[in-house]
């Protein structure tokens, strides 16, 4: 039979933002017991005491905070760059668009300058690159069926460390951050110790002190 214990980790998992919160400690307990108290009874079969919940919260956040410590990868305030003038333009995936994304991407290969991302999915391709480049992005594809395109973009890159690649939940925490605060993302991109998310010009200052807040080495 299912344990209120099980129940609550249940409910809590379904809302990231209600983990934050118990992270943070900001949650009033016996208020979200009451809420949560119905859902659970169904669940177990049964009528229960809102103590019995709120000892399960207690249990969980101590436990949550436990695998936050233990897989904590940052030691020290990781580097962060800021990059600003940044579009995002999507094409359809074909067989001349590949030969000519390819073309593109050797023709800037050595302009350190500029910023350019290039994401392959299954059906589309989105090129996330310096404004400077939009005349000769739209120059070389010109012919290909565009699907969306977005400007006035900014990026902060976060230098990782090498364990990120074995430790769960990383990624998850700095959107989870962004989440919390009501910033929204556009994009992300990701390589073996760099992570790249690109937001609206607007959100880039409030989003870099959130995170450089929240990745301060936990004591």
């Amino acid at each position: 039979m299912i344990t209120i214990s099980e129940v609550v980790e249940e409910l809590i998992k379904k809302s990231t933002l209600l983990e934050e919160g118990m992270m943070r400690g900001i949650i009033n307990y016996s208020s979200l017991a009451r809420l949560m108290k119905g859902d659970i009874e169904k669940k177990v079969y049964k009528s229960i005491q809102t103590g019995a919940i709120i000892m399960a919260l207690k249990r969980y956040a101590a436990k949550i905070k436990r695998v936050r410590k233990k897989t904590w990868v940052f030691k020290q305030m990781p580097d962060m760059i800021v990059r600003s003038n940044l579009m995002e333009i999507t094409y359809a995936n074909s067989d001349s668009f590949i030969k000519k994304r390819d073309h593109f991407f050797e023709k800037m290969r050595n302009e350190q300058k500029y910023f350019l991302i290039i994401t392959q999915g299954v059906f589309e391709t989105t090129l996330i690159v310096s404004k400077d480049l939009q005349p000769s992005i739209e120059k070389s594809f010109k012919d290909e069926k565009h699907v969306a395109s977005f400007d006035r973009l900014s990026s902060i890159t976060i230098r990782l460390p090498v364990e990120t690649v074995d430790t769960p939940g990383v990624y998850g925490h700095i959107l989870k951050t962004l989440e919390w605060e009501g910033i929204n993302v556009v994009e992300v991109a990701s390589t073996y110790t760099e992570f790249t998310i690109i937001l609206n010009d607007y959100e880039i200052d409030r989003a870099f002190s959130s995170l450089k807040k929240v990745l301060t080495p936990l004591p």
